[in-house]
């Protein structure tokens, strides 16, 4: 797998955490990640977070949205 298949694989696993910890449909969660540039924000932190868990790329995005005032659920 190259890196930007990589990385579109992370963004998908943290789209999935998102829909499955506030039980929302995957357009509305994608429809959020998107307003706030949350899968640049992934690809640009790639390097960093594929040294880390899914649990730990979550938490820090939930951090950056929450650090741009959006709020999810």
């Amino acid at each position: 797998m190259n890196q930007r298949e990589e990385i579109t694989f992370m963004q998908a696993r943290i789209i999935r955490l998102f829909i499955k910890k506030y039980s929302l449909p995957m357009e509305k969660v994608i429809s959020i990640l998107k307003s706030a540039s949350v899968l640049e924000y992934i690809e640009k932190c790639y390097n960093i977070f594929h040294c880390e868990g899914d649990n730990a790329v979550f938490e820090d995005v939930c951090q950056y949205l929450k650090n741009k005032g959006v709020t999810v659920g």
